[in-house]
């Protein structure tokens, strides 16, 4: 396989480059650019760019990484295979989502593999919901009631109309992009006036984080950059929103799904799988703050 192209990158907070601190060096070779790999909640394998923090505002990010286009391509032919855990990925997300105080209009969620989110914020009320997905398989998955509200793509100047949402939502999307500073602008205008931002993300100034290093599932070649709740709320300020709360997120999984995130060996998780696989302890609902925070942040100057 031909090596792909690595680009230096600079803080998305500060804007500067270099001028961070090497936290761990590089471990993947070409191979590692491929679907699977760049397919959310597959098994973790600790395969990841040079990680450093920068020296100025403490982000982490990675240095050098992947070609957007490359990345977008991989996302594009990434799978949707976990969809036994949807029922408690949406029961997490609902609950964040009734946080929200405002119109129950217009609600566009960026990365919204098969929909199953948009179905919730339908329950919950919001009179309109849109998607965009760059995954053909998740897209092709999602039920009727709102495929054709899905648009498989990435999110781009142009593919929807200024001032046309109450609400934008990302979960577990943030940390997977190369230039969120060049995001952030497009939701800006997308948001009607008084309209909220509200994302969920990893932390890396969890105790899980901190606890595991480099062991830690989040330290991953698919993540561009790790936040805090401090990294986070300096960003989104300075694209032009107003951040009004951040917090700890406590995640529903299932036994089985939480054991998938154990720094263990290969082999003895494997066994451990397969035993929770076949039994209904596996199936077993938790909810444990894990390692994420939220963020809900308004349009600037409404």
């Amino acid at each position: 396989m031909t090596a792909v192209a690595l680009y230096a990158t600079r803080c998305p907070v500060c804007d500067t480059a270099g001028n961070a601190t090497e936290l761990y060096p590089a471990n993947f070779d070409p191979e590692a650019f491929n679907p699977a790999i760049f397919s959310a909640r597959r098994l973790p394998d600790r395969l990841h760019y040079r990680l450093v923090r920068c020296n100025s505002c403490e982000l982490v990010r990675s240095d050098p990484v992947a070609d957007a286009q490359v990345l977008a391509q991989l996302y594009a032919r990434s799978s949707f295979d976990y969809g036994e855990e949807v029922q408690h990925i949406r029961r997490t997300y609902g609950r964040y989502l009734a946080r929200l105080k405002g119109p129950k209009g217009a609600l566009l969620e960026v990365g919204c593999g098969n929909g199953f989110f948009l179905e919730e914020a339908l329950d919950q009320g919001y009179a309109e919901v849109w998607g965009v997905e760059p995954s053909q398989s998740a897209v092709a998955q999602a039920p009727l009631r709102v495929q054709s509200h899905i648009r498989c793509d990435i999110l781009r100047p142009g593919l929807f109309a200024p001032d046309s949402f109450d609400v934008i939502c990302m979960f577990q999307v943030f940390d997977h992009l190369p230039d969120p500073g060049g995001l952030l602008p497009e939701c800006l205008q997308l948001l009607r006036p008084g309209g909220r931002l509200l994302l969920l993300n990893h932390n890396i100034a969890a105790w899980s984080a901190r606890l595991l290093g480099e062991k830690s599932p989040i330290v991953d070649i698919e993540h561009t950059c790790l936040y805090s709740p401090a990294t986070l709320s300096r960003l989104v300020e300075r694209f032009g929103f107003r951040v009004e709360r951040t917090g700890t997120v406590f995640n529903d999984y299932s036994l089985h799904y939480l054991s998938r995130l154990l720094p263990l060996p290969a082999g003895a998780k494997q066994r451990l799988l397969a035993l929770l696989q076949g039994h209904a302890i596996g199936r077993l609902c938790l909810r444990v703050p894990l390692g994420n925070l939220w963020l809900v942040a308004r349009r600037a100057g409404q």
